[in-house]
């Protein structure tokens, strides 16, 4: 499948929120809260460097090859190749066991992001075998790059995203938010501080932000750390039984509402739970323990 390198335009915030959610929710599906659990640490940053010192196509090869351990795929021979593309790569879906990846030429002089490139190609392969994808091919490759996030690949891909005076480059499907938020959604799971691991200034700045916006969903009621605002807000519609517009939950059941749904802010599958009463709900999907105060 192509990977795109976006060189002119960087689009930025979350456009993608519903295709990223439902990403989420399809990987806790397809590979269970242990499967997905498998992974508890990031891939190493010294795993899949490659120095000026190194060969370049063993080079390459050997972080092919850290990948596919990491995202823990069937060992098999790595065929990776470079030539002059649109992409920044793409990758051949066959049956196996052979993995072929082609990477753009212009990454033979920008050896730091080889990683990126084939985490996300390596990532298709990943959900090729699982039998995992979405109907139409952009929310396809949205769902690749946040499987490689979420299972600890996927830093390398924020990594790459560069801009200032000397380099622009973004690669990826998600915005560099995007990226920062299921990053953090990893964290908050694995207990992992990916921070250290930015070579990028700007990369930094957009996992802090999509930090921000995870950790607002964390907070949003109905859960019970919600602030006194939005609390307030949430028992005043909750008593009309009609939710403002962008609101994070949806009410049921008259007025003032019987019932309320919302997200889980681990797997955003979509909860229906009582409404006004305190208690703790789980997660069917993920099993999560939540304290809400609907």
């Amino acid at each position: 499948m192509p990977h795109r390198h976006e060189a002119d335009r960087v689009v930025h915030g979350f456009p993608h929120r519903a295709v990223v959610g439902a990403s989420l929710t399809a990987l806790y599906r397809r590979l269970s809260p242990d499967g997905v659990r498998r992974r508890p640490t990031s891939v190493a940053a010294a795993d899949v460097a490659i120095d000026d010192r190194e060969d370049l196509h063993l080079g390459t090869r050997r972080v092919a090859r850290a990948l596919v351990r990491h995202l823990r795929l069937p060992e098999a021979r790595m065929v990776v190749s470079f030539r002059r593309m649109e992409h920044a790569g793409t990758v051949e879906l066959a049956p196996g066991p052979e993995y072929f990846v082609e990477v753009n030429e212009r990454f033979r002089t920008r050896r730091r992001d080889i990683g990126a490139v084939l985490a996300h190609e390596i990532t298709h392969v990943l959900l090729h075998r699982l039998d995992l994808r979405f109907p139409r091919t952009a929310e396809n490759e949205i769902l690749t790059d946040v499987a490689a996030a979420y299972l600890g690949a996927g830093w390398l891909l924020l990594d790459a995203y560069r801009e200032d005076g000397v380099e622009h480059q973004k690669l990826g499907y998600l915005t560099p938010e995007e990226f920062g938020y299921v990053l953090a959604k990893r964290a908050e799971v694995f207990g992992e501080d990916p921070s250290p691991w930015f070579t990028s200034q700007v990369a930094y700045d957009a996992w802090v932000r999509g930090r921000a916006e995870a950790a607002r969903e964390r907070t949003a009621p109905p859960l019970a750390g919600a602030g006194p605002v939005e609390r307030g807000r949430y028992v005043w519609e909750r008593r009309r039984g009609r939710a403002g517009e962008g609101a994070p939950y949806a009410f049921d059941g008259g007025s003032p509402a019987a019932r309320v749904s919302f997200s889980c802010p681990v797997c955003r599958r979509r909860l229906r739970i009582p409404a006004g009463r305190t208690l703790r709900a789980r997660c069917g999907l993920c099993g999560t323990v939540l304290e809400c105060v609907a």
